[in-house]
């Protein structure tokens, strides 16, 4: 990462391989996603609205909960509650547990259901006529509902990536990068991911949320996840050339539950100090933002005459030729084909050479033929 945004992600393991397959020719599937990020801008505001300054790191942070292998977290949104110690204070007027009139509504050592604590057994209220709320041990003051209307962070939409995708197909001997085979050293400086220029490894972050189908400025407010799939599809009779990478983008949250306590994507982290006497204090954050995962699918495939003439016979069996073409060489192309004839065919004797007789009987009374003619015919007649 060459900003004070970020820092650079930890080396990515690299997934397990797909299943072989079979076919026409030979499959195998590939895979490995190192993935590496850039940011080109310092762009995000050093300070939120209470003064306080943001935490090292705020923008792309591959260690807090967010990132993850082949995962990157862009915080766009903050809550921050500043020095907050262990000692006793009023609950959020918000949490309806925590809502009381007189002390026995709040009863000592029973957590506050989605509260921050547990009541000490007082009921705090600014004058008798009013409600309150129960006194709580906890990490105090407590953090505030409200988040701010407009995103932070929301000038993230110019980071950029690098997705640094690399496959390898050991079986055919074959691996390469989605980077364009080019020697300028100035190409990844300049260019960057669009219609007119698939083959750069550059993704504007704005960009990659506007091909979901999404603002960046309204997801930033709450949060979401955006799938980048990458799909590797290679036929390698071809050149090498031909196996180039197709990229698509969706948003993988639930876009549709803006409205929903669950919406969004967020989660809280603190970082913990002690002061000149030793007592602890943390700073909570509570950061909203996008999450990024990479996806990779990845096959190629090769000509293997063996796999070929298998599935062609197979072919021709299932289609019946196969009994026609055995028969034609086994009677006719073969020497002793007399032998499989004489087993296939069997001679069939009928009524018919009964009345052939009596037939021939009266017709040599009347018009009487040669005994060879006659003899001639009764052999037709039983073959």
């Amino acid at each position: 990462m060459q900003s004070t945004c970020a820092r650079p992600p930890p080396a990515p393991r690299e997934p397990a391989a797909l299943g072989e397959g079979d076919g026409a020719g030979e499959l195998q599937g590939a895979v490995p996603v190192p993935v590496r990020l850039q940011d080109r801008e310092i762009c995000h505001r050093q300070e939120q609205e209470s003064g306080h300054p943001l935490p090292a790191g705020a923008a792309v942070h591959p260690e807090l909960p967010g990132g993850g292998e082949n995962v990157f977290f862009v915080i766009t949104n903050l809550i921050v509650t500043p020095n907050q110690r262990q000692s006793t204070c009023a609950e959020r007027v918000d949490i309806p547990d925590a809502v009381c009139q007189e002390n026995s509504d709040c009863v000592p050592g029973k957590a506050v259901v989605a509260g921050n604590g547990v009541k000490t057994g007082r009921c705090l209220k600014l004058d008798e006529n009013s409600k309150g709320t129960c006194e709580i041990i906890a990490w105090c003051p407590v953090e505030k509902k409200s988040r701010p209307k407009e995103p932070l962070l929301g000038k993230a939409a110019n980071f950029t990536v690098y997705i640094k995708n690399s496959i390898k197909f050991p079986k055919f001997n074959f691996s390469k990068t989605n980077l364009l085979n080019t020697k300028s050293g100035s190409y990844l400086k300049s260019c960057h991911f669009g219609p007119g220029n698939q083959y750069c490894p550059i993704f504007r972050l704005g960009s990659l949320v506007s091909w979901s189908g999404n603002n960046f400025q309204q997801m930033a407010l709450e949060g979401g996840v955006i799938g980048v799939q990458i799909e590797w599809d290679c036929d390698l009779d071809k050149a090498s050339s031909e196996c180039n990478p197709h990229y698509s983008f969706s948003r993988l949250d639930n876009k549709f539950a803006e409205k929903s306590i669950s919406s969004g994507y967020n989660f809280r982290y603190a970082k913990y100090y002690r002061d000149d006497r030793g007592v602890e204090f943390r700073t909570l954050i509570k950061a909203y933002g996008i999450r990024f995962d990479i996806m990779v699918n990845g096959k190629a495939g090769k000509f293997n005459i063996i796999p070929t003439v298998i599935n062609l016979a197979s072919g021709v069996a299932l289609m019946g030729a196969g009994a026609f073409f055995c028969d034609l060489v086994l009677i006719y192309l073969i020497k002793k084909s007399h032998f499989y004839r004489g087993k296939k065919y069997e001679t069939v004797k009928s009524n018919s050479k009964k009345s052939l007789t009596v037939r021939s009987a009266n017709e040599q009374n009347s018009n009487p033929l040669p005994i060879g003619e006659q003899l001639r015919q009764l052999q037709t007649v039983e073959t």
